[in-house]
């Protein structure tokens, strides 16, 4: 993979997603200019008698302690050590080396007053593969995710466990494996490990890169769905979308007409047996739009965070000054998160309607459930059970996490964004409307079959023969459960 430079200023979500596969990083040779700059400037102001937040003083309640000299060093790795107070499954690897990049991309910066040495310690544990074990519960999303920023930079002061190698350990150990040594820290540089949204950008990304991708991904299947239906294709007319001027109804239009391009849905004598189609089919292109008008603004908000500085107080070398704010918040993620989290479970949720005509005799002119054999046969009966149970669940998540603040730190911390939660709701959701847009595709391949169509369109006969390689036509009675996770495989798997 080739390396990817981090200066603060030009890391995209396509880059993140690299890294969170094991892209290497390297810190910008112009960094280091303007890290040193603000780091003197933080020197200068611990050693006076003016309190500075997070300096030299307390935290949060206790910001009006004013913190002798000798205890600065104590002071930071006091608050990493302390706010370690994660619990839960660890995140994933992915999800925990981007973090790590995320961090060191707002340091980079300039803004937070570290020493260029923090950095580079920063990146080895990186390039090392010393992963932190990081809690998946603890943050609120408010003065940065705190708790598992806290996990994140244990590893550095050799305190915690990790990931080393694909092996779990105490992060002493593997420091040492590694070549590596523990660093200690100094004036701010606790505190500036622990201010930030990393953890919710992290997740977050990941997640919201996976739900592009399924975005398109359920485009083809509904043009499949389409081929399985005898869908009227001038519901997909161009200039029908193009009079309504919302881009995301345009461009799924356009997507689903492009699979089809090639099928007989397109000659005008092609037999069918209603005027129009259901709103599942008929308004894809309006319902599928509107979701990803809404996943691409939320790819706008993190593509800004992403190069954002969220740390607190922030470092300003041309004014010779030190200023604190609330950039940690994680308000504007935590919203444009939970908005993804409605869209992706409303594909969810048309999909499983799709899917309910697909196996419906009314709708679909051919045997109940898509079965050989009726009665005797259940077909495709209980895939529509799965698929109902996970828009269920869809439903709940998508229940924004982001309107329920609950104060913290007697009171300085009074709202709070929850934005973890938002994030996780994402990976959640994405997960499982990937399994339900892969059962409509089981059901759409069915239909296909028992109608003997031949002439299907360019993409979308690509989709079902990389089906039908893993699983076959359903013809007698065997465990449903292997061919929707072999379906779940080849969606996943297959390009566009």
């Amino acid at each position: 993979m080739k390396s990817i430079l981090l200066n603060g200023l030009d890391l995209t979500l396509e880059k993140a997603i690299s890294i969170s596969k094991g892209a290497p990083i390297k810190i910008s040779p112009t960094a280091r200019k303007k890290i040193t700059a603000s780091r003197k400037l933080v020197q200068r102001l611990a050693q006076g008698d003016d309190p500075y937040y997070g300096i030299n003083t307390g935290f949060g309640y206790l910001a009006n302690e004013k913190i002798a000299p000798h205890e600065l060093e104590l002071l930071q790795e006091n608050i990493i050590t302390s706010h370690a107070s994660g619990y839960g499954d660890s995140l994933s690897i992915a999800e925990t080396r981007l973090s790590m990049a995320l961090r060191l991309n707002v340091l980079v910066k300039g803004y937070t007053g570290v020493r260029y040495e923090l950095c580079q310690a920063l990146l080895n544990l990186i390039n090392e593969e010393v992963y932190p074990v990081i809690p998946k519960y603890g943050s609120v999303g408010a003065s940065g995710d705190l708790a598992p920023l806290a996990h994140l930079s244990l590893a550095l002061i050799g305190k915690g466990k990790v990931s080393y190698k694909g092996k779990k350990m105490t992060a002493k150990r593997a420091l040492n494996l590694a070549g590596l040594k523990p660093i200690k820290l100094a004036a701010k540089e606790g505190l500036s490990l622990v201010n930030g949204t990393q953890i919710m950008l992290s997740i977050g990304s990941i997640s919201l890169s996976d739900a592009l991708t399924l975005a398109l991904k359920s485009d083809l299947v509904t043009a499949l769905s389409y081929e399985a239906m005898d869908a009227h294709v001038n519901a997909l007319h161009s200039r029908l979308h193009e009079l309504r001027s919302q881009q995301g109804q345009v461009i799924v239009a356009k997507n689903i007409s492009r699979f089809l391009s090639g099928s007989s849905l397109f000659n005008t004598e092609h037999s069918r047996n209603r005027v129009q189609d259901p709103y599942s089919l008929r308004c894809a292109p309006q319902v599928h739009g509107a979701c990803l008008d809404s996943l691409l603004y939320s790819k706008s908000i993190i593509s800004k965070e992403l190069n954002a500085v969220t740390d607190n107080p922030l470092v300003f070398v041309d004014e010779n000054t030190v200023i604190s704010g609330g950039n940690f918040h994680g308000q504007p993620l935590a919203m444009a998160l939970d908005f993804a989290c409605m869209a992706v479970s409303e594909l969810g949720n048309i999909s499983e309607r799709r899917l309910e005509i697909l196996l419906n005799p009314n709708t679909n002119h051919l045997s109940p459930f898509l079965s050989s054999q009726a009665g005797v046969d259940s077909g495709l009966m209980a895939a529509q059970y799965l698929a109902a149970s996970l828009v269920n669940e869809n439903k709940i998540l998508a229940n924004p996490a982001c309107t329920d603040s609950i104060p913290g730190n007697v009171g300085i911390e009074d709202h709070v964004s929850m934005g973890v939660t938002s994030a996780r709701k994402l990976k959640q959701i994405t997960n499982n409307t990937k399994v339900i847009i892969a059962i409509e595709m089981l059901a759409a391949a069915q239909a296909i079959d028992l109608k003997k169509r031949k002439k299907l369109g360019k993409q979308t006969k690509k989709l079902y023969h990389a089906l039908r390689t893993s699983v076959p036509k359903w013809s007698i009675e065997r465990i449903l459960s292997d061919d929707v996770h072999e379906a779940v495989e080849v969606l996943s798997q297959f390009s566009i």
